[in-house]
């Protein structure tokens, strides 16, 4: 393996939606710097985050019919049967949802946590409270989807939180999405809800970490297993 494959395998590559975003603070560390130096070394701390924030990596997904993958990095921070919003038109009964909360540190592309075809795009606009909080998923500006998956419909909610202030979503209806793909992205601090039907067992416990489009939140096939358990170690 040469040099330069071992550095591009080394380095995370940058998604392109933080091209503007770290143009903008380079610009600005360098006028600042003349201005006052410390101010540019602030400036480029600064331009360096926002490289890290907008990071990209690669992952390597399960593929096996009946799973469900995480579509977020982050911390599962509710488990719940809810009534899923009413822009996705799932139903008046209620489904499984599973929340990630994703602070400022975490990896923010958000990937498919199924292959299926998109049914339903549905922006709503709204509030900026903190996405941890539950009511977030009904107040908060949020993007949600429905993914046909074989016969079952799966709610994805992208949800704006106290410093994100921008949903970006790369799909339309009727598209195509393999698992792990990759579908939209939260600019600054959010949170992503999956809605799936009440029988499916999670496979995952409140405060785990999740990888997105690695970690396996549920399993189709297993849904008639008793609850899992979950300890701190």
């Amino acid at each position: 393996m040469s040099i330069y494959d071992s550095i591009r395998q080394t380095i995370t590559p940058i998604h392109k939606e933080g091209f503007p975003f770290i143009a903008v603070a380079a610009i600005a560390s360098l006028v600042l710097g003349q201005l006052w130096s410390p101010l540019g070394w602030i400036g480029l701390v600064i331009t360096l985050w926002i490289c890290y924030f907008f990071r990209d990596p690669e992952r390597h997904t399960p593929v096996r019919e009946g799973l469900v993958v995480a579509p977020a990095d982050g911390r599962i921070s509710a488990i719940a049967e809810v009534l899923p919003p009413p822009e996705l038109e799932l139903g008046e009964t209620p489904l499984l949802r599973i929340s990630i909360f994703m602070n400022v540190f975490d990896c923010h592309v958000n990937r498919s946590p199924v292959d299926g075809t998109v049914e339903r795009v549905v922006y709503t606009p709204g509030v900026f409270i903190n996405a941890d909080l539950d009511k977030a998923s009904e107040d908060n500006e949020r993007n949600g989807l429905v993914i046909v998956s074989g016969e079952t419909r799966i709610g994805v909610v992208q949800i704006a939180g106290l410093v994100a202030r921008r949903i970006v979503s790369f799909v339309r209806e009727n598209d195509t999405l393999q698992v792990g793909e990759r579908f939209g992205l939260i600019r600054f601090g959010s949170r992503v809800d999956v809605y799936l039907p009440v029988e499916v067992r999670p496979l995952v416990g409140l405060g785990q970490r999740t990888v997105a489009g690695e970690t396996v939140l549920a399993d189709f096939l297993a849904s008639g297993e008793p609850p899992h358990s979950f300890r701190a170690a």
